[in-house]
Parts: C-alpha cells; sequence; structure tokens
C-alpha cells in the first residue's frame, strides 16, 4: 500500500493488517541495515532452529530474531547475559504489531571496535610504506642458525620445533621467550625483536603464535610491533594464527605464513628435497658424463677406421692422377675427331649447295618478274573499284537529289518526316531545298491516291 495514502486519504478508516503492513513497509525502507549494541535477555531457540531474544541496556530493550539460517553461521554459542552486536533490519511483527530486529550477523561487543582500530592502523602503515613489496627481503635459502620468537608454553613452538628438525636438524635453533597474549605483550614482543637485532645470532626469525578469536591475536595488531617488524636487520617470517586470519604483523612481515608450521617450512629448506635434489643432479652428470665418454670412444673408433699410412695415401693421389691423365686424353682425342668430322659435314654442303646457285638465280628473277605483273594488276583492278564507288557516291549525294526538285522535310523536333501520318494540323515544320530553306505550317492532311502523287492541300 503507497505510504502516501497516509496524508491523501486523511478519512479513510484503515483495517489493522493494513496498518501493520504499511508500517513495516515504512520501517524497512527507511531505516538502513544498522548495527546496534546490548545484552542478550529472555534467549529461546525455537523447535525451527530460530532464536528470538531481546537486546537491552540499562534504559530500553527490543525484540529480536535470528533466523537458522543466519544463526548456523556462529562459531560459538550465545546465553543470557552476553554483551554482543547485532547487524540487524528494523522491521515489524504483523500478527502482534510487535516492533523487532532481524539480525542478519552478530558478534561479541566490542569487535567492532577493534576491527575499526585494525583498519585505521592498516591504512596509516600501509600509505607510511611499510607494507611496500621493495622494502622486504628475501629469505636466506640455507640459513646458519634461526630464531623462533613466542612463548616457550605455546603449543605452536612444538609444531615449529618438529618441523625444523625434520627439515633440516644440522641448523641451529634459538628461541627468544616473550609472551604472546594479554596486556603488555605488544610492547614485549617488540623488545624480544630487537632483542634479537641485537645479538644478531641467527639469520632468520620465525614470529609465532597459535591460532584465536581477534582479542587473543591482538598483540600482533599493534602499532609497536609492526614498527619493530619494519625496523629489523633480520627478515622475519609471520606464522600468527590460522591460515584465515590475518594481522598487521603478518603485512609487515618479509614474509607471511598462513600457520606456524608453514613459517618452519618458509624458513629452513627441506633436508629431503634438498637430497633428492642432489641426488637427481648427480644422476644427471654421471649420465652426461657417460654420454660424453660414448661419444668420444666412437669418434676415436671413427678416426682409427679413417686413419691411412702416408705410402698408401701417396700411391692413391697417383692412381687418380694417372686416371685424370688418362681421361684427359681420351677427351683431346674425341674433340679432334669430332671437329674433323664437323669439318668434313661442312664441307660436303657446301659442295652440295655450289650446283644449284645457278637454277635459284634463274628462279629468282622469274619471281621477281611475276611480282611486278602482279602488283600492276592489282594497282589497276583498285583503281577501277575506286572509279565505281565515286560515281555511286555521285548518285547518292543528296544534294543532286534535291537539285531535281525533291526537297527533305524536318518536324519541330528536328526530325526527318517521312509519313504524314506523323502530323497533326497546325505542326510547324522545316523544308530544307537545294537552295535555301523554309518554315511552314500543316494546315490539312491526306492521303495519295493511286492515281495522283501528291496533295496540294497537305501543306
Amino acid at each position: 500500500m503507497p505510504f502516501d495514502l497516509f496524508f491523501e486519504e486523511k478519512t479513510r478508516v484503515f483495517r489493522v493488517t493494513e496498518l501493520n503492513f504499511a508500517i513495516k513497509q515504512l520501517l524497512e525502507s527507511g531505516i538502513p541495515l544498522l548495527w546496534v549494541r546490548g545484552e542478550i535477555s529472555n534467549f529461546v531457540k525455537a523447535s525451527s532452529g530460530h532464536f528470538y531474544f531481546s537486546l537491552k541496556d540499562d534504559q530500553a530493550q527490543v525484540r529480536c530474531v535470528m533466523f537458522r539460517n543466519k544463526n548456523l553461521l556462529l562459531k560459538e554459542p550465545i546465553a543470557n547475559g552476553q554483551q554482543i552486536e547485532i547487524l540487524a533490519v528494523a522491521t515489524l511483527y504483523e500478527q502482534r504489531g510487535d516492533f523487532q530486529l532481524t539480525v542478519e550477523q552478530m558478534r561479541p561487543a566490542g569487535l567492532g571496535i577493534l576491527y575499526e582500530q585494525f583498519a585505521r592502523l592498516k591504512q596509516l602503515l600501509e600509505n607510511q610504506g611499510l607494507f611496500d613489496a621493495g622494502r622486504k627481503r628475501a629469505l636466506p635459502t640455507f640459513p646458519k642458525s634461526i630464531g623462533i620468537i613466542t612463548s616457550p608454553q605455546a603449543a605452536a613452538l612444538r609444531d615449529v620445533l618438529t618441523t625444523l628438525k625434520l627439515r633440516l636438524p644440522s641448523v641451529p635453533v634459538v628461541l627468544y621467550p616473550t609472551p604472546v597474549q594479554g596486556t603488555g605483550s605488544a610492547e614485549k614482543i617488540a623488545l624480544t625483536i630487537q632483542l634479537a637485532n641485537q645479538h644478531a645470532e641467527c639469520e632468520v626469525l620465525i614470529l609465532c603464535r597459535g591460532g584465536g578469536s581477534i582479542e587473543d591475536l591482538w598483540a600482533f595488531n599493534e602499532e609497536v610491533v609492526a614498527r619493530a617488524i619494519a625496523a629489523s636487520e633480520i627478515p622475519i617470517v609471520s606464522g600468527v594464527g590460522h591460515e584465515t586470519d590475518f594481522t598487521i604483523a603478518d603485512f609487515v612481515a618479509d614474509e607471511r605464513a598462513p600457520t606456524p608450521t608453514a613459517a618452519a617450512q618458509r624458513a629452513a629448506p627441506d633436508r629431503l628435497a634438498l637430497l633428492r635434489g642432489l641426488q637427481d643432479q648427480a644422476q644427471h652428470l654421471q649420465r652426461a658424463q657417460r654420454n660424453r665418454l660414448q661419444n668420444a670412444m666412437q669418434s676415436l673408433d671413427y678416426l682409427q677406421r679413417n686413419l691411412v699410412h702416408p705410402a698408401q695415401q701417396l700411391q692413391r693421389r697417383n692412381q687418380q692422377l694417372d686416371q685424370l691423365q688418362q681421361r684427359m686424353q681420351r677427351a683431346f682425342t674425341y674433340g679432334r675427331q669430332h671437329q674433323y668430322w664437323q669439318w668434313q659435314s661442312l664441307v660436303q654442303r657446301l659442295r652440295a649447295a655450289r650446283s644449284d646457285f645457278a637454277p635459284l638465280q634463274d628462279r629468282q628473277a622469274n619471281l621477281a618478274q611475276r611480282l611486278v605483273k602482279t602488283m600492276r594488276a592489282a594497282q589497276t583492278q583498285r583503281l577501277v573499284h575506286a572509279n565505281n564507288a565515286a560515281q555511286h557516291l555521285i548518285l547518292l549525294d543528296p544534294q543532286k537529289v534535291l537539285a531535281r526538285g525533291y526537297s527533305i522535310v524536318h518536324d519541330a523536333k528536328g526530325k526527318v518526316v517521312s509519313d504524314a501520318g506523323q502530323l497533326i494540323a497546325g505542326a510547324e515544320l522545316r523544308i530544307t531545298f537545294a537552295h535555301g530553306l523554309a518554315w511552314t505550317q500543316v494546315k490539312k492532311l491526306g492521303s495519295i491516291s493511286s492515281s495522283q502523287e501528291t496533295n496540294d492541300d497537305a501543306v
């Protein structure tokens, strides 16, 4: 129902259903999604799995509902008395007319402040360049010693030590004990990083702690720890929390590992992998050396087969020289014979041609006389044909026809008129005579009978 009905139809009487529906629409469209903080009371978990409770402070309370598809995402159970923050939509339960909040997300109270602090510090340090990849250093490939900054009671320490022992047991490990949770832990972590740099007995440092909530890991989100990591001259690997946990220390460290165990794997090379690599390299060298030796042996065998005594080589060269000399002699003899036979053939052809010379001269003279006679006859014939054509042209000359009393009639468009049926009375005509032109107009049209050649009334 449109909201303007409240104002335009002031005299209208609403049904309760219409009123509640309109108010619900007004609430949901007019109030955005918002965070609300308070204490849980009157908590009920329905058989359907939905949560119903009230959120209150010292002066007021509001009903809330969190449907099953949303509360299944909660990591921790909730109970009466807990201080929480909810992201909710303001709405109205139409059947009872109760104002309530439909909860989309829920978190313990105070997390919102921590998240805001985390975002502000992250933006500040990023603007100052502490997260730039250019300032971060590569970890040593084969560190001579590895330092661990964590609490001696941390479960993550045992995982890191076990991993380092399996991967590179010969490398000494130095533990720098420090609390990693609680009041003042951030300052103690920063001092421990400075102490490790002063001692300079390690080539890489592992900063680690096991998983936990954001409050548990908050020491690694403090600015003092970030500044100490950035100022460290020793490369630092950050292995704090689980894979989904991110802290400020992760962004500042030279390398971030998803877990403490992964941080140990990043800091120390795998001994077994190195051994396998060395074995592969040794096998490759052995194969290369064996192939090189085999190739050299084959080359030696080939050279031995091709090795000939100098006397044998001289004898072979002499034989080749004799063969070349014989070939040259045969070629010279064949060339002389070929030239001789060519000369004999030319002499015979010349002798045969000398006896036919006189008849050829007689034939040439005869052909010349015939050519002259033919040319004269053709010229006479062409002159007669030209004269005949000139007489025909004279007979066909239009001017000669006009001189005999004929004329040419043209219409107004300049076309020759050969049929009176093409004309109409009043048409303008041009008549061409043998001498001069005349213009006239058609007065009457008629036809030529068999006994009459002209019609004096036609024009």
